[in-house]
């Protein structure tokens, strides 16, 4: 009878026959090559020893409590007859340690974050079979691996399962089960995960919708695993310093409206931020203000006014002096404009229910001179009297011309400017004329005609000395049109002398003055003094 193959349990005993029918001589048992000795209690050995009745040729190896150092391969030897049994292979099984799974007995996760369970087996021969279970239920994506130990007969095992932990997930348990043949009934550990997340927000706001000055309360309500270290408050980006609880109390204006409220909340895995606006009604506030523009006729122009508010509003752009609307949106277009475009649009913008506002912006539209002038204007015979005509055009004229050429004043005002023809005495014949008042600018000209209407009467006035009114030369020298004017100031006689000539002097002056000299209405020695300044001021004439 020879020994065979066996495999035994660590802990359990085994015995490895051998018979030796015929044979009386010494037998031993070798281990690896390694001759264990011929003695029957096998000295050395203290779990070894032989077993049966020698007389009867039986020599079988009795192992206690086999070990892991028993796995080898065994041959019986009758030495002296030269005989060997067959090699036999003892196979010691190891059962596996308790499982350890990684970071047990509570595993610390975070949310949403994937992650390894990972259980290991050491020390088992041979390697551990590997079985996850969530709350009792077999899960089959786990990964397996193995490795030889040191001693080069035991293995280790490793399983990892892995898993996106839920907030829901957390207070689960996970057992990890290893078994081999020498622990059949298998081991397991368990452990329970904690998942832990940054604080979940929800941020409300009551009332939601309020009109403007009005309180309203922000509310920050919040759940966390670990608990919450803080809340922080902002507006549209900016912390509010006084703010630090769950709650907000304010007093809003529009600028909620567009600008968000803010609560995040921070525990030690991290923070939530979370915002909100608020319904805030308010009335027309203006973004964009509309710029006043010049152009050059037969150009395009365009206004641009931007406003916002809550209701939603409407734009109606109107031109002062008519109720026609020309545009409802934030742009006005005017094409190829005239100089009867010139003027003051408006922007109106409406919220309903709750307001009104609106902007003026001025167009300018450069062109010839628009005179305007009452066609018929008014003055007493033998009184002052005066014809205005006003000239409103852009850019300001170069020249204004009234014909006849009379004393003529101007003034400049945001209105245009304002001439003036003066007349120190009005005559009959000055009611029998017509006047033109004529400008000059860069891009033409304009003229408006007037006739002047004899308003009441009364007694006629004679003209006062003009000896005691004549300038003296030295005021002649200095300006000598302003010696003209002095005169003109004095005397109708001559508005009617430029009527006859179409005065424009220098260049008729000589006409001009030698009808003055044959007047009967002024003394020699005025006209002397006339004569001697005006060739002075005039040479060449």
């Amino acid at each position: 009878s020879q020994p065979r193959d066996q495999v035994v349990v660590s802990g359990q005993s085994v015995t490895l026959p051998c018979v030796i029918v015929g044979y009386s001589g010494m037998v031993q048992w070798t281990k690896d090559g390694l001759a264990l000795g011929g003695e029957r209690d096998l000295p050395g050995w203290t779990r070894y020893s032989l077993m049966g009745d020698p007389p009867s040729g039986e020599h079988s190896l009795l192992i206690d409590s086999a070990e892991l150092a028993d796995d080898a391969v065994y041959e019986c030897q009758a030495t002296q007859a030269g005989l060997r049994s067959h090699r036999a292979k003892l196979t010691v099984q190891v059962p596996p340690s308790d499982p350890v799974v990684e970071g047990g007995p509570v595993v610390r996760l975070k949310a949403h974050t994937p992650h390894n369970l990972t259980c290991r087996a050491s020390g088992a021969k041979p390697a551990a079979e590997i079985t996850w279970y969530r709350d009792g239920e077999v899960m089959e994506s786990a990964i397996y691996s193995k490795s030889l130990m040191e001693d080069g007969k035991r293995e280790t095992a490793v399983s990892m399962l892995p898993i996106i932990p839920e907030d829901s997930d957390s207070g689960r348990t996970y057992t990890c089960r290893v078994l081999n043949p020498a622990a059949p009934a298998g081991r397991q550990t368990s452990i329970t995960i904690n998942v832990q997340h940054p604080p979940s927000v929800t941020l409300s706001v009551q009332p939601q919708t309020v009109t403007e000055g009005a309180k309203v309360l922000f509310i920050c309500s919040a759940s966390a695993n670990p608990e919450i270290t803080g809340y922080r408050w902002s507006k549209g980006g900016v912390p509010i310093s006084e703010a630090n609880g769950d709650s907000l109390e304010v007093t809003v204006d529009y600028s909620y409206f567009t600008d968000p409220v803010s609560c995040e909340v921070s525990n030690s895995v991290g923070s939530t931020n979370v915002s909100t606006l608020v319904d805030v009604q308010f009335g027309p506030r203006l973004l964009s203000e509309p710029k006043p523009m010049t152009v050059d006729t037969g150009m395009d122009a365009a206004f641009t006014c931007a406003w916002t508010g809550n209701p939603p509003l409407t734009l109606a752009w109107t031109k002062q002096g008519s109720s026609v609307v020309l545009s409802n949106g934030n742009t006005l277009q005017l094409k190829a404009v005239t100089q009867e475009d010139a003027g003051t649009y408006t922007c109106k913008a409406i919220v309903p229910r709750i307001g009104v506002a609106e902007r003026d912006v001025t167009l300018t539209v450069n062109g010839p001179p628009i005179i305007t002038a009452e066609a018929a204007q008014h003055a007493v015979k033998h009184s002052k009297g005066k014809l205005e005509c006003r000239v409103g055009s852009s850019p300001p004229p170069d020249k204004i011309v009234s014909k006849p050429l009379i004393y003529v004043e101007t003034v400049a005002s945001d209105h245009g400017v304002l001439s003036t023809l003066v007349l120190s005495e009005t005559l009959a014949q000055d009611f029998q004329m017509r006047y033109n008042c004529t400008a000059w600018n860069r891009f033409g000209t304009g003229t408006a005609l007037v006739t002047l209407k004899e308003q009441g009467s009364h007694q006629h006035k004679r003209l006062t000395s003009l000896q005691k009114a004549a300038p003296q030369p030295k005021t002649a020298h200095s300006s000598s049109f302003g010696f003209l004017e002095h005169l003109f100031q004095h005397s109708s006689l001559f508005w009617g002398f430029c009527v006859s000539l179409d005065c424009s002097w220098p260049e008729q002056i000589s006409v001009f003055l030698s009808l003055f000299l044959q007047s009967p209405c002024w003394t020699r020695s005025f006209k002397q003094q006339t004569v001697s300044v005006l060739l002075q001021a005039f040479p060449t004439s």
